[in-house]
Parts: C-alpha cells; structure tokens; sequence
C-alpha cells in the first residue's frame, strides 16, 4: 500500500505531461483556421480594445446642480399691467435641477369658501333630485340652482373656469428668460473633481456669453427660446399649454489624456407636451398645475387661484470616466487568448468529420495504446499499460 502511494506522489510530482501534435498540410482546414484566427484578432484589437475600452476601468459620478433664472415678464390683462419676477414664475424657487417656468396661467380672482353653482354644462340638473349630496369630483350640496340650472357645490366661490386658455400666451417675455447651470461632479474610483465651469469660464465670461452648441458650447448660461428650439418644439405652442423639456449634461471622460480635456457636453431632448403632435390618441398635452395666494380681507379668508402652465425642466447628468487598469488589460488579452481556441475546435471537427480521409486523420491524431492484466496472484497485482513509442515530435500528413 505505502509503495502504490509513494509511485502515485512520485508520478504526480516528477512526470509531465504534454499534448501530442499533429501538423496537417491541407488548404481548406488552413484557410478556415486562419480566418478564424483573423476574426478573433480583429475582434479583440477593433471590438474589445478600440471600441469598448476593455484595457480601462470605469467610473460614475457623484453629481450636484444647481440653477438659477434671470429676466422679467409683462403682462397686461384687461388693463391690469404687471410685472413678473423670477419669484413669480419660477416653482420651486429653491434652485433645483427640476424646475417649472410660468409662461401662461388663468386667474381665478377673490375665492372664499362657500356654497355656489357649478359652471354651465357641468352637473346640470332641473331638480334638488339630480343633485345627489356629495357625489361626483366636487362636494354636491343637493341643491339644483335655477339661475345656471346647474347643482349647487360646497367649495372655493366663484368656481375656476378654465375652459379659455389665452391664446397667445401672456408670457411670451419667457422666450428671452436666461438659465444659469452649475454642476460638479466626482468620480471616486480615480479621486477626481469637475465643475462645467471648466478652464476658461470665469466671471467675465460668464458675464458676456450665451450658450450655442457651435460658437460657445460650454457658456454654462442658455436662453429659454433657445432651449426649446434645440429640444425641438415651437416655443409659442408649448408655452400656450406647457410642456417639459431634458437637458443632458454628458460627462464622458478618459483620464488617460490630460485633466482638461474632461468636459461636459451639453443636449436638448422635448420630452412631452407638444400640442402639435399628431399623435390624437394622446389623453393629455402641455403641463400645468394650480397654486394659491391666500389672504385675509375683513377678516374673511379668500385667495387668488392660478392654474398654471409653464415648461418644466429637467436636468440629468450622465457620466462615464475611463481609466488605464492593467487588471481589465490582463482579462480582456487572457479572454482573448481563450478565444483562439475556437479555431483548433472548429478544424477539428472539420478534420474529424467532414474531410474524405477523417479515418485517416483520427489515426494519426489519436494513439490507441493495448493494456492487459498481470496475473492477479503476482506480487504486484498491478495492470501494466504498454506505450506505443512516438516517432516524431510532429507528425507531417500530406493532403
């Protein structure tokens, strides 16, 4: 027993072994290796290398906005003129990444709660009995009106009539608003900071440019009607009724070149709203919301209802930072190497199973070898296994 083991740890340590080889001399197997082999290279060098950036790490981003609106409205409704400020038409006004630009609204003046009718053509009724209490969206009082012929609601008095949206828009001064984007981002797998305020744009700068994706495309300040331009909508038609809109601010970056080079690219998607679309199957265009100023007149509570409608903006980073990592460089040339391998298989099989003399081939690529047992009462009681001796190294098969 102890001499089976020792013979077993001797040949595991002390023998190699090697796989044999056969040189075969036939053109259609060659071609199809070596086009096999081409593939492969071009698809590591061109796919996994060029294109993907297999030899780099990547990174995201820690992203941080902030946004700020300048320029001022007039309206003139009815003989009442005012003017509008980035406290009125900016929700919220806090700075966000997201944020909505009033550029059309219906006022509804001097609301108090109370009991009143509806509007006409809403919940119309020629008795008390058509008017099931608290039924339907608004608080029903069970009474029917006979002035408007319309139930009687508990709500905010006079009831919003919302039906006239104001065309042209009462903003229109919106088109020429200016938007300041200011955005970091971090990439902590390589401990880098960026600001799109990169080398170059400073406070004079900034004073004096307005972004344009040719002549100044890294001016961090954009003008609202060139935005919705570059988003692709008609700045008088969303305006009427709303609409949103994405700018992208793309951070892709390769900090195999030099630090300055990272740069933000700036996009305009229109992301819903546009009243012209022909798409008829739509339930709902534009964006709008409400909102109230509330204020107490002798002692009665009343408040000025607006139903808003303004374009949304919506600011995404997107990031992508590279870097030279020997570690991805090693796994993507070891899978590469891996790879090559499909062509031995693939000629094999062609070798083995398709070529007129495959007998002949298996022959030659496999050595059969004759094994037979010693007689079981020898001492060894072992299977002795007779080896065929290898004449060459390589063998050479002629087509």
């Amino acid at each position: 027993m102890k001499n089976k083991i020792a013979n077993a740890l001797s040949d595991f340590f002390y023998e190699y072994e090697t796989p044999r080889q056969v040189l075969v001399r036939n053109r259609r197997v060659g071609v199809v290796c070596r086009l096999i082999q081409l593939g492969v290279l071009v698809y590591i060098i061109g796919w996994v290398f060029i294109y993907e950036k297999g030899y780099q790490s990547t990174d995201t981003a820690v992203s941080s906005v902030f946004t700020k609106m300048k320029g001022q409205g007039y309206t003139n409704v009815s003989g009442n003129e005012k003017v509008w400020d980035v406290a009125d038409y900016v929700f919220p006004p806090q700075g966000d990444s997201s944020f909505v630009v009033m550029t059309n609204y219906i006022v509804t003046e001097g609301q108090r709660m109370g009991r009143c009718p509806e509007l006409k053509g809403k919940h119309n009724c020629s008795t008390d009995a058509d008017c099931e209490e608290g039924s339907f969206k608004r608080q029903m009082t069970g009474v029917c009106a006979n002035r408007t012929k319309t139930c009687e609601v508990l709500a905010w008095c006079p009831v919003e009539d919302d039906h006239n949206i104001p065309d042209p828009p009462l903003l229109m001064s919106a088109e020429n608003y200016t938007l300041f984007i200011k955005n970091s981002v971090t990439f902590p797998l390589f401990d880098v900071t960026r600001s799109n305020l990169v080398e170059g744009i400073n406070s004079s700068y900034i004073g004096k440019c307005l972004h344009d994706p040719e002549d100044a495309p890294l001016c961090p300040i954009f003008r609202l009607g060139d935005i919705v331009k570059l988003s692709g909508f008609n700045f008088e038609t969303i305006a009427r009724v709303g609409g949103a809109i994405g700018i992208v601010v793309d951070w892709t970056c390769n900090f195999d070149l030099h630090l300055k080079h990272c740069k933000p690219k700036y996009t305009f998607h229109g992301l819903y709203g546009n009243p012209a679309e022909t798409d008829k199957a739509k339930a709902s265009v534009g964006y709008n919301f409400r909102y109230a100023r509330h204020y107490m007149e002798n002692s009665v509570q009343k408040r000025t209802l607006y139903k808003v409608f303004g374009i949304r903006v919506d600011i995404i980073v997107q990031s992508l930072a590279r870097k030279f990592d020997i570690i991805p460089t090693l796994t993507a040339i070891g899978s590469g190497v891996g790879i090559f391998g499909v062509a031995t298989v693939v000629c094999d099989l062609v070798l083995l199973y398709l070529l007129p003399k495959r007998e002949f081939y298996k022959h030659m690529k496999f050595k059969n070898t004759n094994t037979y047992a010693k007689d079981p009462d020898s001492e060894a009681g072992s299977i002795e296994t007779e080896l065929s001796k290898v004449r060459d190294s390589y063998m050479y098969v002629l087509d």
